[in-house]
């Protein structure tokens, strides 16, 4: 009896031991499998002339709820997912995805989620447009579960648990292989009261922290609307999102940064020295490929870089204009901070704001190459 206990326990220790080296590999093919993930709301024509190649996952803006059911909008848009989805002969390693909502685009999600029967029906269709069009996964884009978001949109408490049965249901019904993420608000409220983070994790292949807009069209005083850190005027910021998901249990593997490839300009009230964190109204937004002409000396821009927050703005004093965006710096920085910290990778908005070739997407691509 002593004889079998020993081998009982000899087995028992291998087992554990290969156990935790598989965990282990696990964990450093996650940590060194860093996705490049791109938002795509262009045409079929467009996407042939983007640095595709230099993406991990590409994901299309966006489809819809008929009823209880995912659909795309329109031709236009079964078009573009077709294009996108031709792509993979060319890239074989890309992911492309579907998302459902965006800014304004989930008026119903809260009360269609809300039952059990409108989640089931919803994940069937989803699995259904996935096999009939070939793409990979779904990105949800609920802006946003339990805290305000579009206005008028409802929203309620109880979009908190709905919001994980509809991972689950989505996960259950599409299988393993199928990669599912979500958009989550990369402020303090909606980290604190949207999502249940602990559960959410068992079902997703990864988070897209919208690390950007944290100062936004309704913002009453201006700041850094995509910062990587916080500052003492200015708590949100990319590196704030992503210690309070750390603190709640998300593993870092999991968290993938958010990059805008657009910047915000926002009118100064005329009473008020032009500069960050002063009374202000939303003006408008600007393209990253257009951002050396519609910042430049000659439409009365000065362009600075804040240390603290590694954040790029610039002011027109005489127009008492003050702009905030992501730049080559900035974004580098973030891609060197998502990989220093071991996180699953850097996302971005959107595709067809970067220039044709040589811009955000190549150096983010370029950085992450070069420092692994």
């Amino acid at each position: 009896m002593r004889w079998n206990q020993n081998i009982f326990s000899f087995y028992t220790i291998r087992v554990f031991i290969y156990s935790g080296c598989f965990l282990c590999l696990k964990q450093v093919n996650a940590q060194r499998d860093f996705r490049i993930v791109g938002y795509y709301a262009g045409n079929s024509v467009a996407i042939d002339s983007l640095e595709v190649g230099k993406l991990t996952h590409l994901i299309y803006c966006f489809g819809k709820l008929d009823g209880n059911r995912f659909t795309l909008r329109n031709a236009r848009d079964s078009a573009a997912v077709k294009a996108m989805v031709l792509l993979k002969s060319k890239y074989p390693k890309l992911k492309v995805m579907l998302s459902l909502g965006g800014w304004g685009g989930c008026e119903t999600c809260s009360d269609v989620f809300s039952k059990d029967d409108a989640r089931s029906a919803f994940a069937q269709s989803v699995n259904q447009i996935t096999r009939y069009f070939h793409t990979d996964g779904l990105d949800l884009d609920w802006e946003y579960p339990v805290v305000s978001g579009y206005p008028s949109h409802t929203h309620t408490i109880g979009d908190k648990e709905a919001f994980t049965k509809l991972l689950a249901v989505i996960r259950n019904t599409c299988g393993i292989d199928f990669e599912l993420s979500f958009a989550a608000g990369g402020f303090t409220s909606y980290i604190d009261s949207s999502i249940e983070w602990k559960e959410v994790i068992k079902y997703i292949d990864f988070i897209n922290i919208m690390s950007y807009d944290l100062v936004h069209g309704f913002s009453k005083v201006s700041g850094h609307h995509t910062p990587l850190y916080s500052t003492g005027s200015q708590s949100e910021s990319t590196d704030h999102a992503v210690n309070l998901l750390l603190q709640k249990g998300v593993p870092a593997e999991k968290l993938v940064i958010g990059s805008a490839f657009y910047g915000r300009v926002f009118k100064v009230d005329e009473q008020c020295k032009v500069g960050l964190y002063q009374p202000c109204v939303f003006q408008n937004t600007f393209q990253y490929k257009n951002a050396v002409q519609v910042l430049s000396e000659l439409n009365g821009y000065e362009r600075f870089y804040d240390d603290t927050a590694q954040a790029s703005y610039a002011f027109n004093k005489s127009k008492n204009l003050m702009a905030t965006f992501d730049d080559e710096k900035s974004v580098v920085n973030k891609t060197r901070y998502a990989m220093n910290r071991h996180l699953g990778g850097i996302m971005f908005w959107q595709l067809c704001d970067d220039k044709i070739k040589d811009g955000l997407l190549n150096l983010i691509y370029q950085t992450s190459r070069s420092d692994k």
